[in-house]
């Protein structure tokens, strides 16, 4: 694979954005540290955090060109057994730099953590912002099959007349695939799309890393061939490959060098055709009911 300009410096987001021109970025996605006390992050009172974080969010609005858009992909801070949605968090501050959110996108994954005093977490958010009216979405690049597609109205003026697109469906803000049902589901309102677990091909040394088929989606949607793609914390890299994959330019800072480390090597082997990557739309493995993992255990059974 011929992968065109890239950027991936082990750099401070804020410092790497102040050296970038005004408009210069068509889209910035990114997974921020969630202040949950990764190796990687330093826990801090939520309103700490968040104002820790306004500088940075200031140069991104400066450096989103006026047809670009900003995707921030956050879980939830929890404290003391009480859960605060960073989503709803970081809502204002993007309205008060002007930006418009056109989605607020479940990413709904089946693995996760297991908690015992609330129900387990098994989804994030994604917003999605355009810093103005005039920016780019294309539909059809992310269009799912129809449903029904000999569907036809059955009254007015078109009566009779097929009533989907022969290119398929708007997938609208919740992308779930099942095993039994792979394109269809995309009607929904959730994106489900694995985490990356052990047993995820694309899973390297990082304790939160980003699927690169949740940026891939992102990227064929909002922006162009040769536009550019920045993702101010980076990791390893899974946002630089979904944009280059993609024949577009990518900038990534990340502070933690061995994941810049990792992240490179990532690059080499995509270029390489060697990369171990879960396919865009892939079906979603779930056991069937005669498989092992599917049954009830015999120590359950001989419980009393």
């Amino acid at each position: 694979m011929n992968l065109l300009h890239y950027r991936y410096e082990c750099r401070d987001a804020l410092d790497f954005c102040q050296s970038l021109p005004d408009n210069s970025i068509k889209l910035i996605i990114t997974s921020p540290p969630y202040n949950i006390g990764k190796e990687y992050e330093t826990k801090s009172s939520i309103d700490s955090y968040i104002n820790r974080m306004l500088p940075m969010l200031k140069e991104f609005a400066r450096v989103l060109r006026e047809d670009g858009s900003l995707c921030w992909q956050t879980g939830n801070f929890v404290e003391s057994g009480e859960v605060y949605p960073l989503d709803i968090y970081f809502y204002p501050h993007f309205k008060k730099l002007n930006l418009h959110l056109r989605n607020r996108i479940i990413w709904h994954f089946g693995h996760g953590l297991h908690c015992s005093k609330r129900f387990s977490g098994r989804y994030e958010t994604i917003l999605w912002f355009t810093k103005s009216d005039q920016y780019t979405f294309n539909l059809d690049d992310v269009r799912v099959p129809s449903k029904y597609p000999g569907k036809r109205y059955f009254k007015g003026e078109k009566k009779g007349q097929i009533s989907g697109n022969p290119k398929g469906k708007n997938p609208e803000d919740v992308w779930e695939m099942t095993l039994e049902r792979l394109f269809d589901d995309w009607d929904k309102q959730i994106w489900e799309i694995p985490n990356v677990k052990n047993n995820h091909p694309e899973k390297v040394n990082h304790p939160c890393q980003f699927p690169v088929e949740l940026a891939e989606r992102c990227v064929l949607a909002l922006t162009d061939e040769n536009d550019v793609v920045y993702d101010p914390f980076s990791g390893v890299g899974s946002t630089l490959i979904a944009a280059l994959k993609n024949n577009r330019r990518a900038y990534g800072t990340e502070l933690e060098s061995a994941y810049v480390e990792i992240g490179m090597e990532r690059l080499k082997k995509l270029a390489d055709d060697t990369l171990p990557m879960r396919p865009i739309y892939q079906k979603i493995w779930t056991p069937k009911p005669t498989d092992k993992v599917a049954q009830i255990p015999a120590e359950w059974g001989r419980a009393e």
